[in-house]
């Protein structure tokens, strides 16, 4: 599946079955109109940030732009099943794509947290952008050396380090030194 197409469209499809039109949506996720035209047709995959954001504004969890399965019970996700991968923009222009999110219970409905384990792909960055959004994020470092800026400060995570901290406060998760890394994030958005 192109999930890039289905984030998407499944935008487009809850703004119009909420009423809601793209000036609205914008206006109230603080995103320009241009930012919500090219992700609803497919041309963007906006960062966590404004997603979350939209989904907000949608009055959704961001689960529900990300999949449509819908299990009530428990939700068991094999090694094998984790294979497809979800890439986020970042904010820097040169580097749209440094991440690879696999969600791990994508079919969970009703849930309040998103577990994804995520490759985090080499960069020559060094200009990161801060962004903040509503919730709690957790991240442990599986493979490679991390670095957290939060705020004013930066943290340094080696492998079994990890971090939990508020997601309103700006901050930015990339790998150290442009080397690759391997993490578990468990992000936390209130509806």
């Amino acid at each position: 599946m192109d999930t890039t197409k289905f984030v998407g469209e499944k935008i487009k499809i809850l703004r119009e079955e909420e009423s809601i039109s793209v000036e609205q949506l914008a206006q109230r996720s603080s995103l320009t109109i241009e930012q919500i035209e090219r992700i609803e047709n497919n041309i963007d995959i906006p960062s966590l940030a404004p997603l979350i954001k939209i989904a907000r504004v949608l009055g959704v969890r961001l689960g529900t732009l990300l999949d449509d399965q819908d299990e009530a019970g428990p939700v068991v996700c094999r090694s094998q099943e984790a294979k497809e991968t979800i890439s986020f923009s970042n904010n820097a222009i040169q580097s749209r794509r440094h991440m690879e999110y696999r969600a791990l219970s994508k079919s969970k409905a009703d849930r309040h947290m998103e577990p994804f384990m995520i490759d985090v792909a080499p960069t020559k960055d060094s200009d990161f952008i801060l962004s903040s959004h509503e919730g709690e994020e957790f991240i442990m470092v599986m493979e490679g050396i991390m670095e957290i800026s939060y705020g004013n400060t930066t943290y340094m995570l080696e492998e079994g380090d990890s971090i939990y901290y508020d997601s309103i406060v700006p901050h930015h998760v990339h790998a150290f030194e442009g080397q690759a890394a391997k993490i578990l994030a468990v992000i936390y958005t209130p509806v």
